[in-house]
């Protein structure tokens, strides 16, 4: 298997055999039309070649050319038919998979409604009930059909969408995978006929396929994906082999230039890393609520608002060793960079004076923990 597609099955196939319940691969895209249902396919296609026992639980291809052609040659079991108002209509069929028990099934639209009077309400049940039957599932999803994301989007889009997934059903996930295309290609694919009638295409332009709208959801796709990584990685990867994530910590003072400055910069370092960061603020005896001026009091609840609004966490600390709690702080929130302004205003000439924060630069030293001052 020299090919990565190829090797990304071979990982897959290394996940079934690792447990009796059955393993689930999720393809995650910003949008109809990115390709979802075809890499299924594909992989599919592989999984056959290997001699894998693999099936089409249900499949919609829209009648998109190159997703149809994927299609031939892959066994599918036969959806079931039955009559709701008045109409004829198809839905996965369950329990034949069941019954069948493929070693794999792709399972497509995970945010389906089933119609009334199936075995479940929605199609990740469905999917729920295969993997616990010990059938392993792919199955795909577009971004604005996750719960936690669905206000998000429908703001973005202007478009409620009904159907939704819960996050835990994410988190069930052993593979998150995300089928990303740029807003210029995916445009390209919409006019080219391969996502929509061309009847259809004007509309889609002037409405969810705006370039703005499709970089928005771009954004959260790469972002889900890139969380769904982490939280495996916290789960299975060892402490001692993890990279360690950037934490910058934004050492304040009461001090309104300094402050802003450190604040915002640091801002601009965790946007960078796309890292959390903190900001710390340490209160000493002489910075009480009864003894610190109105002024000050002001400026600080200023610079806290601003910390907020850029994203950081705030955390006060009451102490009169403002070296020592500098030092703490980053090792108990795994700090990688500790961010201070230049030592010429009062706050900083404090510290530079205590023999504590000598030690903290020693003991720093012999960390992986950077200090940055900012000017």
């Amino acid at each position: 298997m020299d090919d990565p597609k190829e090797r990304s099955v071979e990982h897959f196939l290394e996940l079934i055999k690792r447990s009796k319940r059955g393993k689930f691969k999720i393809y995650i895209g910003m949008s109809a039309g990115v390709g979802k249902t075809y890499r299924m396919l594909l992989e599919a296609q592989a999984l056959l070649r290997n001699n894998i026992d693999v099936k089409i639980g249900y499949v919609e291809t829209h009648k998109r050319v190159e997703t149809e052609a994927q299609l031939q040659g892959l066994p599918v079991i036969a959806r079931r038919k039955l009559f709701y108002k008045g109409k004829e209509l198809e839905e996965m069929d369950l329990k034949a998979i069941i019954n069948i028990h493929p070693e794999v099934v792709i399972v497509d639209e995970l945010a389906h409604t089933n119609i009334e009077g199936s075995t479940n309400e929605k199609r990740w049940q469905d999917v729920i009930a295969l993997l616990n039957a010990g059938i392993n599932v792919i199955s795909a999803i577009n971004i604005q059909h996750i719960e936690s994301l669905n206000e998000e989007v429908e703001k973005i889009t202007g478009v409620a969408i009904k159907e939704r997934v819960p996050d835990r059903i994410l988190e069930l996930a052993d593979e998150v995978v995300n089928i990303d295309l740029t807003a210029d290609e995916l445009i390209d694919r919409l006019k080219a006929g391969k996502i929509y009638d061309a009847k259809k295409v004007p509309l889609a332009l002037n409405n969810f396929f705006q370039w703005e709208r499709i970089l928005q959801l771009r954004e959260l796709a790469l972002k889900e994906v890139a969380h769904q990584v982490e939280r495996k990685i916290s789960i299975e990867v060892p402490q001692n082999i993890k990279l360690r994530p950037e934490l910058f910590l934004a050492c304040i003072s009461t001090n309104d230039t300094s402050a802003k400055v450190i604040i915002r910069k640091t801002a601009r370092l965790a946007s960078y890393y796309r890292s959390k960061w903190y900001v710390l603020y340490v209160q000493t005896d002489n910075e009480s609520s009864d003894k610190i001026n109105l002024a000050s009091q002001r400026y600080l609840i200023n610079n806290f608002k601003l910390a907020t609004e850029l994203g950081a966490e705030l955390l006060k600390v009451k102490s009169n060793n403002i070296a020592k709690t500098i030092w703490a702080t980053a090792e108990q929130y795994n700090i990688t960079t500790i961010c201070i302004g230049t030592p010429q205003f009062k706050f900083y000439q404090l510290v530079l004076k205590t023999a504590v924060f000598t030690q903290l630069l020693n003991k720093i030293a012999k960390t992986p923990i950077d200090i940055v001052i900012l000017s």
